[in-house]
């Protein structure tokens, strides 16, 4: 419960930051210059989470952690008291909540319509090691791979995604390697764990609501081939017709079992 408390906690001062640039940094009551117009409401200190949080990087003593933070501005009087604190830990995780303090109310300052990068450190209970740290709900680094003292910026399939091998993990991971819309669907898979290749579909046509009927079945297909590496599955050769034919014309090493029976694709239906 306590860490689910953290998160949501986390995520509402997220939501409420990122309205912050337009209201935030405001100058104090009483001493504005040029005639500026008179406050709606009281300015006042209030606590928020950054816009993001952009690096983390671990002492030698592997405790120490410094963060940059995206706040607004680059004055005191729009963001100040940038503070890290770990609110949670577990063997697998160490949750870090970012704040900063920032005036609201008053009239707004240009200056604080910018955005500045501010630095929180804390001290971890205990080293990091291979424990990812969890800045928010989209946010984490690890130490795993990373050039030290910065650490690693997780991508969206995580800390550790899945290793290249035949499972629909690494598939998914096959697939955010291509440039293709969002939402495109997978075909059936042929992998033997150092090559790949299967079909994509994506939609086209007008927004169709679920009981889709004639005009809403458009669909445009490819056919991608991929080899094993150390990064992940590299898509290495796509085409439409059956057969080797696409991919022995860039990579004659691609095995025959994996591509011989594969039918012709038709670009659309």
């Amino acid at each position: 419960m306590r860490r689910a408390r953290s998160l949501v906690t986390v995520v509402v001062l997220s939501a409420v930051g990122v309205l912050l640039l337009g209201a935030c940094g405001t100058l104090r009551a009483g001493s504005g210059s040029g005639g500026a117009a008179t406050p709606t409401e009281p300015e006042r200190w209030q606590t928020f989470a950054p816009f993001r949080v952009t690096a983390a990087r671990l002492a030698d003593d592997r405790r120490t952690l410094s963060v940059d933070a995206e706040v607004p501005g680059g004055r005191k009087t729009c963001a100040r008291n940038l503070k890290a604190v770990v609110t949670d830990t577990s063997d697998r995780t160490v949750w870090v909540q970012v704040t900063f303090s920032a005036l609201t109310g008053g009239a707004p300052r240009a200056d604080c319509r910018t955005t500045a990068t501010a630095t929180a450190k804390v001290r971890l209970p205990s080293p990091l090691g291979h424990r990812e740290l969890a800045m928010d709900t989209h946010t984490a680094f690890t130490a795993d791979g990373a050039h030290l003292p910065e650490l690693r910026l997780c991508g969206n399939l995580g800390c550790h995604p899945a290793p290249t091998g035949c499972t629909p993990a690494s598939y998914d991971q096959a697939v955010m390697a291509l440039d293709v819309p969002n939402h495109t669907s997978r075909g059936e898979e042929h992998c033997d764990g150092k090559w790949l290749v299967f079909d994509v579909s994506s939609r086209m046509g007008p927004a169709c609501p679920e009981d889709a009927g004639p005009g809403c079945e458009a669909s445009l297909g490819d056919r991608w081939f991929f080899r094993a590496e150390k990064s992940g599955w590299k898509p290495i050769a796509r085409g439409t017709k059956g057969g080797c034919a696409d991919v022995h014309r860039i990579e004659p090493a691609f095995p025959s079992t994996l591509c011989a029976d594969l039918r012709p694709l038709q670009r659309s239906k």
